[in-house]
């Protein structure tokens, strides 16, 4: 299994305050959301298949499947199903998929499209192949070990032509001082422990 226990123990002991937006441990993954829906947004105008006519819409993506591969909380699986999008949030951890589908229920209206599934990125694979038109792995890369199995599973989900999305900590001195050493560490914006050095990965590591 690509699923990593001790990453999944970490994230738990957060469940309960994953959705305080100010002051919780997941404040930076709320503030970066802005940049990722923008960064999902461009990727899709660069590839042709959203035009600059349809972001002024308010539900964009709405004839999009989108696969959100180690959702937690729901962070961004929200947002996405907000703007449309027809939206699978998948994650390990049983704890993280109870606050998203708590948090789902309690502020949404039942016709937004949007799933969590607690499930790993195997199992749904065998069951989903080409499924997808777009695939998310936000901040999700450097807790995984085995890289290269996991991204083979969520590639299996991909329809043909299909658009991948990945942010991570580059493995960089740089990201290791500010990311780890003074955001973790020194200015606690992230938890302590969240990233460990040996996991990160670089561009040309990811694309190989």
């Amino acid at each position: 299994s690509t699923v990593d226990a001790g990453e999944i123990k970490h994230h738990n002991q957060f469940a309960k305050e994953w959705w305080d937006k100010k002051n919780g441990p997941m404040k930076a993954l709320h503030a970066m959301n802005d940049l990722r829906i923008q960064f999902i947004r461009t990727g899709l105008m660069n590839v042709n298949k959203i035009s600059e006519t349809d972001c002024e819409k308010a539900n964009y993506l709405k004839d999009f499947k989108i696969l959100d591969v180690g959702c937690g909380g729901g962070i961004l699986s929200v947002p996405l199903a907000r703007l449309g999008g027809d939206v699978i949030g998948l994650d390990a951890s049983s704890e993280l998929i109870e606050i998203a589908n708590n948090h789902l229920t309690t502020n949404f209206k039942p016709d937004i499209k949007l799933k969590f599934v607690n499930t790993t990125i195997e199992e749904h694979s065998a069951t989903h192949k080409e499924t997808y038109d777009v695939l998310i792995l936000s901040e999700v890369i450097e807790h995984i070990s085995l890289k290269e199995l996991f991204l083979q599973h969520c590639i299996d989900t991909l329809k043909p032509g299909g658009s991948v999305f990945i942010t991570t900590l580059n493995r960089t001195n740089l990201a290791w001082f500010t990311a780890i050493f003074c955001v973790e560490n020194i200015l606690n914006i992230v938890p302590r422990g969240t990233h460990e050095w040996t996991k990160l990965i670089t561009p040309d590591e990811l694309k190989n």
